[in-house]
């Protein structure tokens, strides 16, 4: 796939403009030189649930506020 094929479907999935997705930046995935099956439940998930994400912080940030400094 080339980089504008893969810019005009990310487009079309997103409903940005090309010109939007360029400036962003999305890139193919080059595999990896290992042979690592994508498949591999052991690998993923390859997704970040971000209500557990934010709950998470939330606990943690008051958890560290009088043990150690957070950065981001």
């Amino acid at each position: 796939m080339k980089q504008s094929e893969l810019n005009r479907q990310v487009a079309a999935a997103t409903g940005e403009s090309v010109t939007t997705i360029k400036r962003l930046g999305f890139l193919l995935d080059e595999p990896m030189d290992g042979g690592d099956d994508p498949d591999d439940e052991g690998l993923g998930p390859h997704v970040i649930d971000w209500d557990a994400f934010a709950a998470q912080r939330q606990t943690g940030s008051r958890e560290r506020m009088s043990h150690e400094p957070m950065a981001a």
